[in-house]
């Protein structure tokens, strides 16, 4: 990290550009094995490398990872989920684990669709039962190589459970604790940073900000304290979040890139086109932003959001077709 940009390790400049790749978020806890039936081969990396892809993150299951819940669990999720990093490291391509489900049940709060207290769906936060412990064995999984990005916690929403409270939101995503709404004890996001580090892991770490991770106005002020100073804004916009227009991202997204790095961890868009998406990679460009759009999964793209075909890379009309284009005119050193 030097300021505001990514660096590697002879201290060049580098943006991370790439996809999400879904399914050991989610199969575990669905009877889908590991990647729900789908190929993590170099053939399937050679794929997206045709697509000039460089960064790729990969959501995981905190409950699998710790074997607390879901088939596989505990060492054979964590051996498929290292298999998988190793492989795109040794291609070349920057992978991002991902803390996407977690436990913790939200029953209390404003309705959501998710009142399990097993890791099988979104929460508003992550929990202080298992999240810090999830992060304590994933740094030391993973510590002593820099090429593997930690981003600490998806989707943030505690604003929603604190009554649009943004005062209250940025507290329990910063310091965690009983928070307003969130019936469970929250890890915030200094317990975390500060889980990973204790492991003497060196990695760059990504933290969110408020409203699923679309919010970052308040970002700079609640920044946790990391003693060697290598944070990443996570930042999530979708064509239907609240801040999804170039005047929104300049008054409210330019002044923390000023800042930081921020890595747009997930973008897409409603439908299966590529408009709003080719306005934010272009505005994510002039501002220096790294992108990784949702998804490498061949799902069929009827709401929007899936960008290929088959694991071959067969990209999907539109919106794979069009980011497809987008990446091979982009050099992430540039």
């Amino acid at each position: 990290m030097a300021g505001n940009k990514i660096v590697t390790a002879d201290g060049r400049a580098y943006r991370l550009l790439g996809v999400d790749r879904s399914s050991a978020e989610f199969a575990c806890v669905q009877g889908k094995g590991l990647w729900d039936n789908s190929p993590v081969d170099q053939a399937s990396v050679d794929a997206m490398k045709t697509w000039n892809i460089h960064a790729v993150r990969v959501p995981l299951n905190e409950e699998c990872w710790l074997g607390v819940n879901g088939t596989p669990g505990g060492a054979t999720y964590q051996q498929g989920i290292k298999d998988y990093v190793n492989l795109l490291v040794a291609n070349g391509i920057t992978p991002i684990v991902d803390l996407h489900w977690t436990w913790g049940a939200y029953t209390t709060g404003p309705d959501w669709h998710c009142k399990d207290e097993h890791a099988t769906c979104q929460k508003p936060m992550p929990d202080a039962k298992y999240a810090p412990q999830f992060w304590t064995g994933v740094a030391n999984a993973f510590k002593g190589n820099d090429a593997v990005v930690f981003d600490l916690f998806n989707e943030p929403y505690p604003d929603l459970a604190s009554d649009w409270d943004k005062t209250l939101a940025w507290q329990c995503l910063r310091d965690g604790g009983m928070c307003t709404g969130i019936p469970y004890e929250v890890a915030g996001m200094q317990d975390l940073v500060d889980a990973v580090r204790a492991t003497g892991a060196t990695n760059i770490l990504m933290i969110g900000g408020l409203e699923w991770a679309n919010d970052l106005r308040q970002w700079l002020a609640y920044e946790p304290t990391d003693p060697l100073h290598n944070l990443a804004a996570s930042w999530h916009a979708y064509s239907n979040n609240a801040c999804a227009s170039v005047s929104c991202w300049d008054s409210q997204v330019a002044p923390v890139a000023q800042q930081v790095p921020i890595v747009l961890g997930e973008f897409g868009q409603e439908g299966c086109g590529f408009d709003y998406m080719q306005t934010l990679a272009n505005w994510a460009d002039e501002h220096g932003v790294s992108y990784l759009a949702w998804t490498w999964n061949a799902w069929g793209c009827t709401t929007g959001a899936v960008l290929i075909k088959s694991y071959d890379g067969t990209p999907e009309p539109g919106v794979g077709e069009g980011y497809k284009a987008q990446l091979l005119a982009r050099d992430p050193y540039a």
